[in-house]
């Protein structure tokens, strides 16, 4: 049984684009289906980390075709494409930089990959009549993918599964984008005639499923998962009161008021302020950097841009807590960072900001894994982080978060593979 998997992230592409389906490959072997990998030749990838390319098992057919994406011309227009790429809007752009902003979000549909479908349908539509696939999976974003896989579809009535790692017109910067009402249109036209042909749509949260049933009864969920790792080193806890986050925190995850709470403790407590470390690892915005400063907790503060996704597992280990920010965004209830997984698997305590009836705090109550307190819950956020210094001082271990099994990505990759099976029957 042999499974296409369409996808723009593969290695050595970096971040947590490339994690979900890089895991997914790595197990399905073990489940009787062959996965063969169609992706980019010459990639225009924010993030580079050579060393997943150490996780692709061996023998597995790669096949790479180019692509030409505009955000090469756009830069001449004052763009800044890599950080744009790796999920950051310019709030406060010059003109030029509006226009490029217009430019991209209005003649770009569904995205800047755009102009790698039809070379892709071509090259795909001979190869399936060549060689023999069961299905394919194409993963988004970009969601030009899955109108590779829409045409193929089409063309070939193949089975298909479309696989959304993140909401198309939901998410959570849909509403920062200068789109004019046309534009907007398109995209929710094109998102409906996705989610109506795929065979099934998979989703990585109970909150995108919902959102998706008015479109279609075939969704399932597989949420994100964590893997297992042999450390080569022995890990030691870090010394400090050290709050460590890791990935990307953009500017809808800027709380303030989490700056406020560590400055108030600062100055109340001198023992806490000689302990106090925070520690970021991945791309800040801008503002994150000014707020942290406004609230004069820079000399508090470890700036780490990127590193190799098994350096940061040795930070995840190490912290004494671990941070998670939720985008305070209208379709917040259903973001499901992908690093929580990871984090679980630490077994270190979580504070999470977002809302408290949302997916992310379903997984963080379930597992016993930590807290979360709401986008606005000052006095509670104070509280709880006084708590877990106090354990720290008295050296109070972490009681073992429960039911995390399940997002083991081997166990996330049987139930993918009873999915395509179920689908392949029918």
């Amino acid at each position: 049984m042999k499974a296409l998997i369409i996808t723009y992230y593969w290695p050595p592409s970096g971040g947590s684009g490339v994690q979900r389906w890089l895991k997914f490959v790595k197990y399905l072997r073990y489940f009787q289906i062959e996965p063969v990998i169609f992706t980019v030749k010459n990639p225009n990838y924010a993030i580079e980390d050579i060393s997943l390319q150490n996780e692709v098992p061996e023998n597995i057919e790669v096949l790479r075709q180019p692509i030409w994406e505009p955000n090469n011309f756009l830069s001449f227009f004052g763009s800044k494409k890599k950080e744009t790429s790796a999920g950051f809007l310019n709030p406060n752009p010059s003109f030029i930089g509006k226009l490029a902003q217009y430019i991209r979000a209005n003649y770009f549909i569904p995205d800047a990959r755009k102009y790698w479908i039809k070379p892709s349908v071509k090259y795909l539509t001979k190869y399936l009549k060549d060689n023999k696939i069961d299905i394919i999976i194409t993963t988004g974003p970009p969601h030009s993918t899955h109108l590779i896989g829409l045409q193929l579809k089409k063309k070939l009535n193949i089975k298909w599964i479309a696989d959304f790692r993140d909401p198309w017109t939901e998410i959570d910067y849909f509403h920062q984008l200068p789109l004019t009402k046309r534009s907007i249109e398109e995209h929710r036209k094109l998102e409906e005639e996705v989610l109506k042909n795929a065979d099934t749509v998979l989703v990585v949260g109970k909150t995108m499923a919902n959102n998706f049933t008015k479109f279609t009864k075939k969704v399932e969920v597989i949420t994100n998962g964590y893997d297992t790792y042999e450390m080569k080193n022995e890990v030691r806890l870090d010394e400090k009161f050290s709050l460590v986050h890791i990935g990307m925190l953009n500017s809808d995850r800027n709380h303030e008021i989490l700056w406020k709470v560590l400055q108030e403790l600062c100055l109340e407590n001198k023992e806490f302020s000689e302990d106090l470390q925070l520690k970021f690892i991945g791309k800040l915005a801008n503002d994150v950097v000014r707020d942290i400063k406004k609230y004069e907790l820079k000399n508090y503060t470890t700036f780490i841009d990127y590193l190799a996704h098994r350096e940061v597992l040795q930070h995840q280990l190490s912290a004494q807590v671990l941070l998670l920010s939720v985008n305070n965004v209208p379709s917040a209830k259903g973001i499901i960072t992908s690093k929580i997984f990871e984090y679980l698997q630490a077994n270190r305590p979580i504070l999470a900001i977002g809302p408290t009836d949302g997916d992310l705090a379903e997984i963080i109550n379930k597992t016993s894994s930590g807290t979360i307190i709401d986008f606005v819950d000052e006095i509670k956020l104070k509280k709880e982080i006084l708590k877990l210094y106090t354990n720290f001082k008295n050296k109070v271990p972490k009681e073992e978060s429960i039911n995390i099994d399940q997002y083991h990505r081997k166990e996330l990759t049987k139930q993918l593979a009873k999915i395509i099976k179920t689908i392949l029957k029918k």
